[in-house]
Order: C-alpha cells, then structure tokens, then sequence
C-alpha cells in the first residue's frame, strides 16, 4: 500500500483499509481546509490502485470494510469505480462496504442509475461535508454548494441505498452569524435525514485562507462556551430524524457526545445544559484537540 501526501478519512473508518484513488480535492477552496495544501488534486493511475489492492490482499486479506481516498473519489467516472469496487470484491470475499467522501457537486452530477449501480457494486456510505446549513456561511467559506444543493444531494444518494453521513462544524459563522449558522443547519439536516451525523469544532489551521482572516481580525473565534452553546441550538432544530446516530468524537470537539435521534435528543440537551454549567473542568482541554 502507498500513500501520497496527507491522507484523512472519518473516524469510523479508522480501522479499515484506506486506498487512494484520487490525489487531493477537485474544489479544495474551503476557506477552512488546510488538509490538501500540499498536493494538487488529480486521479490516480489505474494500473497503481489495482496494484495496491493486490498488496493489500496479501498484507490483510480478512479486509471487510474500505475506504476510498482521498477528498472526493466520487468525482471519477462510474465506470471507473466500478472497476475498483469489483476489484476489491474479488480480493476481499468478507468485504462487507465501502465508503468515501463525497461533495454535492459529484453526487449531482452521477444518474440514479449510477448510484445504483455503484450501491449494488459495493458503495454502501457516503461522507458529505455539510459544514453548514445557512447559505451566507456556505459563500463565506466558499464550500461551492448551496444547502439546497447538498440536501438534493443526499436525498438522491438515499434513494440509492447508499447511507449518509453528514459533518458539521461549529465556529463557521462567528458571533454575528452563529444563532443563523446553527438554526438553519439543524433544518437542513433534518431535510436529509442522514443515517450518520457528527459535529466538528473549527480549528484554525495556519496556510488557510481563514486563518489569515483571522490574523487581519476578520474573523473571530468563538469561546469555547460559545461553541457548546452553538451546537445546543443546532440539536435543538434537529426534528423529524429517524434512528440517527449522532457523535462528537473528533478530536477537535470539547466535549465528546453520542446519541441517537430522535430518542437522545433531550438527554443531549441536558449533558450541554450541564457542561455549559460546569466551567472549564468539564470540557477537553485545548492541548488535547486536535485534528
């Protein structure tokens, strides 16, 4: 198995197998992403990914479960993943699902038929980096989809079979825009229903476009108070979910939760009511995150 650059992918997919098929991002303008700083985005080359599947093979032929790297393998044609997710059946029989990232854009442009397809070949789940539900957040980090675009997205990707696992994260619209930033994500995520759902906690990472914002002074970090209590008001919107599974496990988070919706959702609301309580004692403290 070979790697090229900084390679990521969610937590849950930290046991599994990770496997390239594209270098970077196709947009990676995110004003808040540092991760694919140090490589222009381009797909690999076929003969090297069916390659490393042959290594894998050998390396750890028990594989149930893959991950498809890096920012969004979705961008390549069908018939190219398809290629791919066959090649992985035949090399892992226990292979159970695979997965990727995935942005609206990618998933808009693919048919029905072509999700179906990569669905009943072996895409089971689909991470789409909502960040955030309110359109003036969206242009102002410039994530290049609109929230509509994203919930067309998903529920076409649904319709498919394919799970949905959404990422938030808290910060994005600074003090002025925070109460909007998390009200209209807690409704956009209810349109979309997703299977999965996590929150994330900004960190500014240096070489970004944000984080030279914020040395200019225009953009400010909320506290990490004001970050607990944004992510209240975004449980508090959320309506209408069906057996959701909610975390707050990244390593960015101050304060690690897990759920499900609809049935966690007061509980929630009462482990943030305590926290914001409690002062410092109760959050991770900022040496211990990360991302």
């Amino acid at each position: 198995m070979r790697y090229h650059g900084m390679v990521i992918r969610p937590p849950s997919e930290a046991k599994n197998y990770i496997l390239q098929v594209s270098y970077g991002c196709s947009h990676n303008k995110c004003t808040f992403c540092g991760t694919y700083l140090d490589k222009a985005f381009r797909p690999r080359n076929l003969a090297e990914i069916l390659e490393d599947i042959s290594l894998a093979k050998k390396e750890i032929p028990a594989t149930c479960r893959v991950f498809l790297a890096d920012g969004d393998a979705l961008v390549l044609p069908t018939t190219r993943l398809i290629k791919i997710l066959d090649e992985l059946k035949l090399a892992f029989p226990q292979l159970e699902r695979v997965g990727c990232y995935a942005n609206a854009r990618d998933i808009l442009r693919k048919t029905p038929k072509d999700l179906k397809r990569l669905h009943e070949k072996g895409l089971k789940i689909i991470y789409i980096g909502l960040e955030s539900g309110d359109d003036e957040t969206l242009k102002f980090i410039e994530k290049g989809a609109t929230a509509a675009e994203m919930v067309e997205a998903a529920l076409k990707a649904k319709e498919a079979g394919i799970l949905i696992s959404l990422i938030g994260i808290l910060g994005l619209g600074q003090q002025k825009k925070s109460a909007q930033h998390a009200i209209e994500t807690g409704r956009v995520i209810s349109e979309m229903n997703p299977d999965f759902f996590s929150m994330l906690t900004l960190m500014l990472v240096p070489g970004t476009k944000l984080h030279a914002q914020w040395e200019a002074g225009e953009f400010k970090l909320l506290s990490p108070k004001e970050m607990l209590a944004e992510l209240r008001q975004v449980i508090e919107n959320l309506n209408g979910l069906s057996n959701c599974i909610f975390r707050t496990n990244h390593a960015s988070n101050y304060l690690p939760l897990r759920g499900t919706f609809p049935q966690d959702k007061e509980g929630l609301l009462a482990m943030l009511d305590a926290a914001l309580k409690g002062g410092k004692n109760a959050l991770r403290p900022e040496a211990w995150r990360g991302l």
